[in-house]
């Protein structure tokens, strides 16, 4: 009798199974994240945009990318990208292109609005970080270096950065992410795997690899509103120079404060909303509208909350004892 022959050894294809598990399990991983990132370039990339900028002279042109937000035309990208715009056009993806007018721009946060000459558009919807995962996988798109329509991916490294705007502000709660960004992708969406926009991208570190920023879409919502409501982004002033300063763990303790710096009023404006309620200078001011600030920056944070604009109560320490200041707030 003939002994039969063996293509393969059923006992090393026993052997060798929870190998060949792990390698489909892993198939299975990356088919997940690639049909993943397809469905959010599927869902995202209609809406997004080619804004060109021409200028009065030579400083004035470039090139970016925005997200249309609304179908008849409203679109968000970066201020910088438009600061110095006398003229914008915007690229669409299916090849045809349009005029557009800058609505608003608000420098403090890098955003501005644009209204595309055009309807029928593709749109995204602008959500939110509330729920955002440190880990979670996110999408770039934009046209980065004048490569229209292109695709990064990467994962959100961290919520709640904080970036100084080029005015200076400080923008809070900036998404940082790994998906690689470069020149032009400015004022691109970054989305989340529910196709929502979850941040505009603004800003990478030139030396650095892996390192992207997204302004939050909450942010982009607040500005958005104000924009379209104002023509601007509204903001409170009260009319005092201020600086941070340290204080000593007595002080601390005599005002129940958690913190170890407060803002000292350096000077007052005559005839100021400051001035008008009693605020001198040397005063130390502890919170604003119940919530303590621990510097200058953060008492900017607070004079732009749109609950302050038209009365904002102010905690302040004057030569021992705490005072509650009512003041109405200029708005500009």
């Amino acid at each position: 009798m003939a002994t039969p022959r063996y293509l393969s050894d059923p006992n090393a294809e026993r052997a060798a199974s929870p190998a060949v598990a792990r390698s489909r399990e892993d198939s299975r991983l990356l088919d997940a994240y690639s049909s993943a990132v397809i469905a959010v370039v599927e869902r995202a990339a209609p809406s997004v945009v080619s804004v060109e900028v021409r200028g009065k002279d030579a400083r004035g042109g470039g090139a970016g990318s925005g997200v249309l937000i609304t179908p008849d035309g409203y679109a968000v990208t970066n201020h910088h990208v438009v600061a110095r715009a006398e003229t914008v056009r915007v690229h669409l993806p299916d090849g045809k292109s349009a005029p557009a007018s800058v609505i608003g721009s608000d420098a403090a946060t890098d955003l501005a609005v644009l209204r595309v000459h055009a309807s029928g558009l593709d749109f995204s919807t602008l959500g939110s970080t509330r729920d955002l995962k440190v880990g979670q996988l996110v999408v770039a798109l934009g046209n980065p270096l004048g490569f229209s329509e292109t695709v990064s991916a990467g994962i959100v490294s961290a919520k709640g950065r904080v970036l100084r705007s080029v005015e200076g502000r400080l923008i809070d709660n900036i998404v940082q992410h790994t998906a690689p960004l470069n020149p032009g992708n400015s004022g691109g969406p970054l989305v989340a795997t529910d196709h929502e926009v979850v941040g505009i991208n603004t800003a990478i570190i030139a030396a650095a690899q892996g390192i992207g920023f997204a302004v939050p879409a909450d942010t982009a919502h607040w500005v958005v509103s104000e924009v379209l409501a104002h023509g601007r982004v509204r903001r409170a002033e009260l009319g005092i120079v201020a600086r941070t300063r340290p204080i000593h763990r007595r002080f601390a303790r005599l005002y129940d404060l958690e913190q170890d710096t407060v803002v000292e009023t350096r000077e007052v404006v005559p005839g100021s909303p400051a001035g008008r309620a009693g605020l001198k200078a040397q005063d130390l001011v502890l919170a604003v509208a119940g919530r303590p600030v621990r510097s200058v920056d953060e008492l900017l944070k607070a004079l732009s909350d749109q609950r302050v604009f038209e009365r904002v109560e102010l905690t302040v320490a004057r030569a021992g004892a705490r005072l509650e200041l009512a003041i109405a707030p200029n708005v500009r």
